[in-house]
């Protein structure tokens, strides 16, 4: 991995061909190009990317819109690090030996929602019952969602024996019961005749964790 003040070359010789005049270490600023009477370039240098880049190059913003991070190598998170990047309105450098490529330059971010996913969000969140789960949880602790809980109570009216599925829809709010029971996502179920489900082995194991008295039985 090369040295911070390795890649101050290759991006200076970036810049300078685009007519910057530029200059190291100014002030605070690693790298700071002036072209004419335009607001200044200011670009800070790092190995890797890093918490502490990304907050000097926050800290620049205040000095001018045109902020770079330069780093010497993209690490995995590279489709999240441009995402970052452009939300926050930095740019990036990325030097590979005597090269600088920009891969993003610095503008205001307007983010597009995505209303689909923030109708399945607010869709779980409504069909939720309760608050089963504890925020900030560890990924190990199965999450309940609200598909979870539709399923929970279609096995617990399974737990006596085979039931049509009419019978069901009458007995417990399941909107979803048909997809639940003939997508069997989670094995609980099987098909023992025309409309007619019953409750399999694991689908007696699987409700226990959810209903006491079910594990009792």
């Amino acid at each position: 991995m090369p040295l911070e003040s390795d890649l101050y070359p290759p991006v200076k010789a970036l810049l300078e061909a685009q007519g910057y005049r530029v200059k190291g270490e100014v002030g605070h600023c690693d790298v700071v190009a002036v072209r004419g009477d335009e607001p200044p370039v200011i670009v800070e240098l790092k190995r890797a990317f890093n918490l502490g880049l990304l907050l000097q190059g926050v800290d620049r913003l205040s000095l001018s819109d045109t902020v770079y991070l330069a780093i010497g190598r993209m690490p995995k998170q590279s489709k999240e690090i441009r995402a970052l990047c452009r939300r926050l309105g930095l740019g990036l450098i990325v030097v590979t030996g005597r090269r600088a490529d920009i891969l993003i330059d610095p503008a205001p971010y307007a983010p597009r929602k995505n209303q689909r996913k923030a109708g399945r969000l607010l869709g779980e969140h409504a069909r939720r019952v309760g608050d089963p789960n504890l925020g900030g949880s560890s990924t190990r602790v199965p999450r309940v969602t609200a598909y979870r809980q539709e399923a929970v109570r279609c096995a617990e009216l399974l737990r006596d024996g085979p039931m049509r599925l009419a019978d069901m829809r009458a007995g417990a709010d399941v909107p979803n019961a048909a997809k639940i029971l003939q997508k069997d996502y989670y094995g609980w179920f099987e098909r023992v005749g025309r409309g007619t489900y019953a409750l399999t082995p694991v689908g007696h194991t699987g409700i226990a964790r959810y209903l006491p008295e079910a594990a009792q039985a």
